[in-house]
This record gives structure tokens, sequence and C-alpha cells, in this order.
């Protein structure tokens, strides 16, 4: 089983109970950690460990995914909660991130996605203060990014997709479901035989498969509104069948490749919610529904999740524990088998002290919503509440 995944990218699982009380102490002392980190001006400070390609000259990072719009998101949402005690005008810095993103627009002109451009900061514009302005500039972002060549979550038309599927709920706009359907046309006629995109991403043409740049983000994304799929069952039977070739079966464990047949380099397959297993059944956890098949074999991919362990030395969403703690919860809610709100929790409380652990030893958070100390209160959050959505995907 070792060959599946990578020890030196885990660490042991903290010997720490479920508490409650505990997790409702410890998420507003992250929320006002952040909080009291915010510049007016510079915004959240950028963590060393954050310096990816798509970072803005300025270094001032305004978007979803590492950047101003995802901490008021995430902030936001453990607000709503009851869990958080907002002291910032979340409203009136969010208005401010368009004009500024525009005026300083990402190096590999991603200005329009969801999770790096203005998609994503538009989207969380509208939800604190919605006004009809708001929601024509994100219709014409949507319609920007249609045709944006990366065919993956994080840039492209498929992240785009999924800010189109969120206005319509809000409004009732037939636009943005025809957005959605012009951008589903787009995706389904760029899909390969095998059921794969190539992605054409940061000067690389590669196929990945898992959820943040491939084949896993893209079904999530096209699976979410599949009654405006002409034939979704169609596409949601090659997925499961996709996911089944691409499987690495092992006994009781399963795990998926970064790229098919697998690591050009040899190495085993990541385990995270951007790359692997944990991304993959939070992706496909809610098609192929009375496929016992299907379900024992993403049971087994959660199987794997658990055996791994947490990511070392990082609690967030998109490569750390807090991510991988998602793909337990999309299982309970497949399922309904309370082992996995009980490993869920295992690896919030986990994710929690990785935190803590992390600030002592740095003197400072990490404050972005997909990377940051923000992931470990949201799925801390989640626990306390049975909610499965994955933040910045699925309750935007």
């Amino acid at each position: 089983m070792s060959a599946l995944y990578d020890l030196a990218r885990h660490e042991p699982l903290a010997d720490l109970k479920w508490s409650a009380s505990r997790v409702r102490d410890e998420i507003p002392v992250i929320c006002r950690d952040a909080e009291s980190a915010f510049d007016p001006d510079r915004l959240w400070p950028l963590h060393p460990d954050d310096c990816e390609p798509g970072i803005p000259a300025d270094g001032i990072l305004r978007g979803l995914y590492v950047g101003a719009a995802g901490m008021l998101h995430g902030l936001g949402r453990l607000a709503e909660a009851g869990l958080h005690c907002p002291t910032l005008d979340a409203a009136a810095v969010v208005a401010e991130l368009h004009e500024a993103a525009l005026a300083s627009p990402d190096e590999d002109g991603a200005g329009a996605s969801l999770l790096v451009g203005s998609s994503g900061i538009l989207l969380v514009a509208h939800r604190l203060a919605p006004s009809a302005a708001i929601a024509d500039a994100l219709a014409d972002a949507i319609a920007a990014n249609l045709e944006q060549p990366s065919n993956e979550l994080l840039l492209g038309a498929p992240g785009t997709m999924l800010a189109a599927r969120v206005m319509h709920a809000r409004t009732r706009e037939e636009r943005f479901a025809e957005l959605w359907r012009a951008s589903a046309r787009t995706l389904l006629a760029r899909q390969e035989t095998d059921g794969l995109w190539t992605q054409d991403l940061y000067g690389e043409r590669l196929r990945h498969v898992g959820a943040a740049h491939g084949f896993a983000g893209n079904v999530r994304a096209l699976t979410g509104a599949s009654e405006w799929l002409d034939d979704a069952a169609a596409v949601e039977a090659r997925a499961v069948a996709t996911a089944r070739v691409l499987a690495i079966e092992d006994g009781e464990v399963a795990s998926w490749p970064v790229l098919p047949p697998g690591s050009p380099t040899g190495a085993p397959p990541r385990v995270q919610w951007c790359h692997g297993a944990a991304g993959v059944v939070t992706s496909l956890a809610a098609i192929g529904g009375g496929d016992d098949r299907y379900s024992a074999l993403l049971s087994a991919g959660g199987e794997l999740v658990w055996r791994a362990g947490p990511l070392a030395r990082n609690a967030g969403l998109c490569h750390g524990t807090a991510g991988n703690g998602f793909a337990f919860l999309a299982l309970l809610a497949r399922t309904g088998d309370e082992r996995w709100l009980e490993r869920a929790r295992a690896f919030a409380m986990h994710a929690i002290d990785q935190v803590a652990r992390s600030r002592a030893a740095a003197a400072r958070g990490r404050y972005t919503l997909f990377t940051g100390d923000i992931g470990a209160a949201l799925l801390a959050a989640a626990c306390l509440q049975g909610d499965t959505a994955f933040p910045g995907i699925d309750d935007l």
C-alpha cells in the first residue's frame, strides 16, 4: 500500500479526541488572528509558501484561491454559522477589489477566472452586497472565460460554470443558465476519447486527473447542474467509467494518479484535494448513485486517505489536512456511514492543532482560503454542522 502514497508527505494522526467545545473556542482564534493581520492597503500578507504561478506583480492577493476575496468568503461563512463575530466591514473591502484587480491583472491571462481572477471576486461581492451592476459584470466575466484553453477548474471555464450556476440560483436570470450551457458545450467538445481533457496550463500541455486541474474538477462542474445538460446520464456514466479505469486498486484501498497512467517520475500518487484520491472522491461522490461497485471504489479511495494520514506541515484545503477531511464528509453524504464523520472530525482536530503549531513556530498565520489556516476552521465548522459543501467550490 505504501506505493500508493508518499510517506514523507504525511504525518501520524494526533491522538486528539473530538471536542465540539474546543472547536468552538479555536475557530474564533483563527478568525481573530486573520482579521488582525488585515491591512487596508496591502490586504493580507503573502505567506512564503504561497509564491505560486499567477501571483500579481504587486504581490497583493485579491482573488478567491489565495486572496482577499477568499478570506472574506471564509470568514463570512463562519460568521453566518455563528462561529465568528466579524470586525471587518467585508462588503466595503470586497467592493474595492474588483476595480483593483482589473488595474493589476494576474500574469497568466486568467483575469476572468473563478479561483484566480475577477469572477471569484465579483461572486463574493454579489453575495455580500448584490447589485445589477455586479451581476452584469459577472455575466461579462463568465462569457470572457468561456474559451479559456486550460480546461480545468482553477483558471478555466469549469470554474466560471460554478459561478454561472450560483448566479442563476441567486437571480433566476436565464442568461446565467445559457452561459453555463455554452461553457459546457465547449468543455464537452474538448473531452477526449478516454474521458480526460488536456490542460494548457502555465506553458505546459498535460492531462491531469484530479480536482483542481483536471478530470475530476471538470466532472464536478458538469454534473453540478445536470438538468442543463442535453444527455446528463451519458456524461455521468462516462465519468464513472473513466474513474474506474484510472483507479489504482490494492485490496481495501484505491488511489488515482496525477497524470495517466501515472507519474512520469515514478513517484507514488499524491493524496490531497488538488491531485489524488481526496479530490477525486470529493468531486465525484455525488454521481453514480445506486452503483454499488462504484460506491465501493470511492470508499476505497476514502480508506486510502485515512490510512495515509494528515498531510505533513499543511492544514489547508488544496494540499493539506482540511481538504482531505472533506473527502470523508463527501462519503458521509453518499453512504450515511457515521465512520466517515468520525474520521472527518479526527482530521479536523489535527488540522486545528497544525494551525496552532505553525502559528506558534512562525509567529504568524497563513491567510488564504485554499492554502491557509481558515481551511482548518471551515472543516471543523462543517464537522459541527454536518455540512459537506467544499469551501470555495460548493458553498459559493
